[in-house]
């Protein structure tokens, strides 16, 4: 391991000035280009790959590694944080987790559409218009990811303490994978091994996947071997780890809360396995039994997630949607969630707030008369006020089934829908496809755990008998939304499937059930949704209109495939041209597929 230490005062100084522009991103120009440089006192590159749990180290040794760590684990929170819409250290708030999701992947996954146009960085004229403004977001947080957690897991001190450093590098993975799948290819190796300055070698989906796959194997057999410590030696880990992690629901027992970590480092590992199965199908079953077998989030005391009631905030959502007037139901989720009759369409989203006038035909909406969603790609109003914008009179969120809804980064529902998949598939996921697939809707409800939805689970029974959908035209009471291949501001809905597992359905019917089931209960995680979409093309949605907004790549009926990369400073420019689009293959456009996104049938 070497060891580099930068003693200039100016270098210092730099560091500082640019990790405050990385992490402060409200404004457009606040984004993290590729010359940036964090620097602390010393400046590690080391071997993050590396778990060496072999040996058992000394209690004085365990304690001066943790004491020499202590700052670098406080900063690690903030890199926990931000997984789910934190900035500067601060829980998840309303305009890192915008950045984050608000303004691009919850649109692209169709679960929200902009109400307005004018933002004070930008103008957003549609759904798939492109700029620095609105699509580095993600980005930007999973640079304040990197920025926290790998500086400890280059540090040579956290390789007294072996699983301290297997939980960071997972929480790098994780936050790595999900950026990837928005982007495509970025230096995952060369920010995980602490490096601040161009050039960046940019590494192919694929070569990520493989790494992170290596990396949870490591990380689960250190976790496993756990039990073979001493008790003196799990009490100073367990302490550390009830201390400095947010994102797992602590248990204080040392076995069940070590348990946790492997089950989430294996339940990412399903989802990756089902994210290449159409690439790779063969690995992917691999990669999905060996994650089942070892052991996945089977119980909502399992999940990773960052819990409003548990951390102190509220869900950023409330005020994105309802004090901003930023966000609005999409026509499609109303479609859907109408056809289905599913319970969030009266404990989740609002009826109209104001009366809504029909610019052609004069005829009004009363105020409180249903869910109103807002096709996507529409040409937004101009305001935040519904006297200048009556599209703010479209669907709200019930703040009070909101405010405390968590945010998971992997929630049981996901688990057991992937699993559904995974038996439908003919894998051996530990149980058969109807099981898992009725537990992902008995678990979706968006309540915290601690609260339950009674309103939720006493509307089950019924809600899962149904054997088809119910009718629905969506219709848009301002009717000025024309849908340029029928010429109506109306539309049937496309969702035909009903919710009661049936045995006798084709596979596809099947697939469909389960990922439509999986898109309400993932809710609001957009990234996850989308990926699901591109994927496999369900559920079905109603075409984003204006399509060709974007980049000039997609047309009317295309979905995005991915966002174009980030950065656009000369250093950055210089590395995409010279490993990004080799490693992308393809151009720098929002149609170019990843790796795993794959054309062709699902089976």
């Amino acid at each position: 391991m070497k060891l580099y230490k930068t003693l200039s005062l100016f270098a210092l100084a730099f560091g500082a000035i640019s990790f405050a522009a990385c992490v402060d991103y409200d404004e457009p120009t606040d984004e993290f280009n590729q010359t940036d440089i964090n620097i602390t006192d010393s400046v590690y590159h080391g071997k993050p790959d590396s778990i060496g749990y072999g040996t058992l180290p000394t209690e004085e040794a365990v304690d001066a590694a943790t004491k020499k760590l202590e700052t670098r684990f406080h900063q690690t929170i903030t890199g926990q944080y931000a997984i789910r819409g934190g900035k500067n250290g601060d829980v998840p708030g309303p305009h890192a987790y915008q950045r984050q999701y608000s303004l691009g992947p919850d649109n692209y996954a169709q679960y929200t559409t902009v109400p307005h146009s004018d933002f004070m960085y930008g103008t957003l004229k549609s759904t798939y218009d492109i700029s620095a403004e609105f699509n580095g977001g993600p980005n930007s947080s999973f640079i304040m990811v990197k920025n926290a957690i790998v500086p400890l897991i280059n540090d040579p001190a956290i390789d007294t303490i072996p699983e301290l450093k297997a939980i960071y590098l997972l929480l790098y993975d994780f936050a790595a994978q999900e950026v990837a799948d928005i982007f495509g290819p970025f230096p995952y190796q060369n920010f995980k091994e602490n490096f601040s300055n161009s050039p960046f070698v940019y590494q192919s989906l694929e070569v990520i996947y493989k790494k992170i796959v290596e990396n949870i194997d490591d990380v689960i057999a250190c976790l496993e071997n756990f039990k073979n410590r001493p008790e003196w030696y799990q009490n100073k880990i367990m302490e550390q780890i009830w201390s400095y992690t947010v994102v797992l629901q602590h248990k204080y027992d040392p076995t069940q809360d070590i348990e946790n970590w492997r089950r989430f480092a294996n339940s990412l590992k399903l989802r990756m396995a089902m994210h290449i199965v159409k690439v790779n199908p063969t690995l992917a079953q691999t990669w999905a039994e060996e994650a089942v077998a070892s052991g996945v989030i089977e119980t909502t005391t399992d999940e990773a997630v960052l819990s409003p009631l548990m951390v102190g905030f509220t869900n950023p959502l409330l005020e994105i949607w309802n004090n901003w007037g930023d966000a609005r139901l999409s026509a499609s989720f109303e479609s859907l969630l109408m056809s289905l009759n599913h319970p969030f369409a009266k404990s989740v989203f609002r009826k109209n707030s104001d009366p809504i006038t029909n610019l052609k035909t004069g005829e009004v909406l009363p105020a409180n008369t249903r869910i109103v969603g807002l096709r996507e790609g529409i040409h937004p109003g101009q305001g935040q006020a519904y006297g200048n914008n009556q599209m703010i009179a479209y669907s709200s969120l019930v703040a009070e089934n909101v405010a405390m809804a968590p945010l998971y980064l992997i929630k049981l529902s996901e688990v057991d829908f992937l699993r559904a998949e995974g038996a439908l598939r003919g894998w051996n996921m530990g149980g058969d496809a109807k099981m898992f697939y009725e537990r992902g809707i008995e678990y979706g409800y968006l309540n915290d755990r601690l609260i339950g939805d009674y309103a939720y689970t006493s509307a089950l029974p019924e809600y899962m008998a149904q054997t088809e959908a119910t009718p629905y035209i969506y219709q848009d009471p301002m009717g000025n939304v024309v849908d340029p291949k029928t010429g109506n501001s109306y539309l049937e809905s496309v969702t035909k499937i009903g919710v009661a597992w049936n045995e006798g359905d084709s596979q596809e019917t099947k697939l469909e059930k389960i990922i439509t089931q999986k898109y309400i209960a993932l809710f609001p995680n957009s990234w996850e949704a989308w990926g699901d979409m591109r994927r496999t093309g369900y559920p079905k949605v109603f075409p984003v209109m204006n399509a060709d907004e974007g980049d000039g790549t997609l047309k009317y009926g295309d979905l995005i495939r991915r966002a174009p990369f980030p950065n656009t400073d000369d250093a950055s420019v210089r590395d995409i041209d010279r490993t990004g689009l080799e490693a992308l293959g393809g151009e720098d456009y929002q149609s170019t597929r990843l790796w795993w996104d794959v054309e062709g049938p699902n089976f």
